[in-house]
């Protein structure tokens, strides 16, 4: 597969499942924030994302939040209710931060996706990062 197509697509996160996660061996999950698991805008976590994270969790997926975003106290007020762990300024698609997410946690790229909305940052840092990368429509697209 292209190093700039993502290996699975989905209209919005919820439509990534524990189910599809287990049926994948998904066991980390490295998720972008803005505009993929929330509006730019939004300042706290929406119902269905604080109840998908619990699904996910349930599931014995480890999420954790890369972001771009430079915000260090948004990013982490934003997490902290979830219980996710935020890596800001990740400088995607410079694949770094996802390597030592990986490394920090204990997982091994075969168990690791990459999950954005863009296929300029997140799916290149994945395909770098030799993660699977799966996208989502730009969250403002379907909300």
């Amino acid at each position: 597969m292209s190093i700039f197509s993502a290996d699975k697509k989905f209209e919005k996160f919820e439509d990534v499942t524990p189910e599809i996660l287990k049926k994948e061996k998904v066991k980390l999950l490295l998720c972008d924030l803005d505009n993929t698991l929330r509006l730019h805008s939004e300042k706290e976590p929406a119902d269905e994302l604080a109840e998908w994270v619990e699904d996910c969790r349930k599931a014995k997926v480890k999420i954790v939040i890369i972001s771009n975003n430079g915000r260090k106290k948004m990013m982490q007020k934003f997490c902290e209710p979830l219980g996710v762990p935020c890596v800001w300024w990740a400088r995607k698609p410079v694949s770094v931060k996802l390597t030592e997410t990986m490394e920090k946690y204990n997982f091994k790229p075969s168990e690791t996706v990459m999950l954005g909305d863009k296929w300029s940052t997140d799916v290149l840092a994945a395909k770098f990062a030799k993660v699977r990368a799966w996208k989502v429509e730009h969250r403002r697209n379907i909300v």
